[in-house]
């Protein structure tokens, strides 16, 4: 890359981070300057408002919740209401990013109607900016009928976790030609349906390098290489809070569990041994 191209892209990277308010527009303008969509989950005000603060373009109020926040060992468990408890947290703690939140298992499944009745239920009681709904060509009315009524849809391909029972496995999707052509096709239905963005999930890098140059919309890649518009992790994997999750595509970029443990450890031995509180730590 030239010098005169890194430097215009860096200003775009800047002009980008004064936005005072991400909306899916922004995020179209991003794709089009070539500026990378950070995305990040979370799930509570506290941990929202660090991310906000953080600069993170787009927060995912993700289903991943029933697994990091319940311990569930899949998403299927978490209701629509508690996604909304969630969302509603979240967006309380958020002054820039975008917050989509997930529709999860059940909501949306087989019947555009329900589909759209959850969508609005999430924007109406979370104040949330959009939904995400997993699968292709099968969800198409789904999708239709929410963006129809005025709520931007993001669409999510590839490793889809709320089918992990029909998949069997949590490998890397679309590594054969029918089910990577069919990934392709889908890709364009979902963008043909009217989403704004489409997550691809731990899919081979080439093929999601060309299902993001035959998009006008962004993709949010996760495990799907670098070769997209963005990047979406799960909070709690990316910081180290879990330990047992290591998949390829994780960078972790702390050690929280080690280091709280670590903390709450000290914290024990103070009380027990009468050294907190101390003196200036009483009224």
């Amino acid at each position: 890359m030239s010098n005169e191209i890194m430097t215009e892209l860096q200003k775009s990277i800047a002009d980008f981070k004064k936005a005072k308010k991400v909306t899916t527009h922004t995020l179209q303008e991003m794709k089009q300057a070539g500026v990378k969509i950070s995305m990040l989950t979370a799930y509570d005000f506290s941990m929202a408002k660090i991310v906000d603060d953080g600069g993170i373009d787009v927060i995912l109020v993700g289903d991943s919740a029933s697994n990091v926040m319940a311990g569930h060992e899949t998403t299927l468990p978490i209701t629509l209401d508690q996604m909304i408890y969630h969302a509603s947290s979240v967006v309380r703690g958020i002054n820039r990013a975008l917050v989509v939140v997930d529709l999860p298992f059940g909501s949306y499944q087989g019947n555009s109607k329900e589909a759209l009745n959850s969508a609005i239920k999430i924007m109406k009681e979370s104040g949330a900016h959009a939904v995400k709904l997993e699968g292709g060509r099968e969800v198409k009315d789904s999708i239709e009928r929410i963006v129809s009524a005025g709520v931007p849809v993001m669409g999510h391909l590839g490793l889809t976790p709320q089918s992990i029972y029909k998949f069997g496995t949590y490998a890397v999707r679309a590594t054969d030609n029918e089910e990577a052509q069919r990934l392709r096709e889908d890709a364009l239905f979902v963008q043909d349906s009217g989403c704004f963005s489409i997550v691809l999930e731990k899919i081979p890098a080439h093929l999601s390098a060309e299902v993001t140059a035959s998009l006008k919309i962004p993709t949010i890649g996760i495990g799907a290489g670098a070769d997209v518009d963005g990047q979406v992790l799960v909070i709690h994997d990316m910081l180290g809070i879990n330990k047992e999750f290591k998949p390829r595509f994780l960078r972790r970029y702390l050690n929280l569990y080690d280091q709280i443990k670590i903390a709450v450890e000290k914290y024990s031995d103070d009380v027990k041994g009468m050294d907190f509180p101390n003196e200036n730590e009483q009224y």
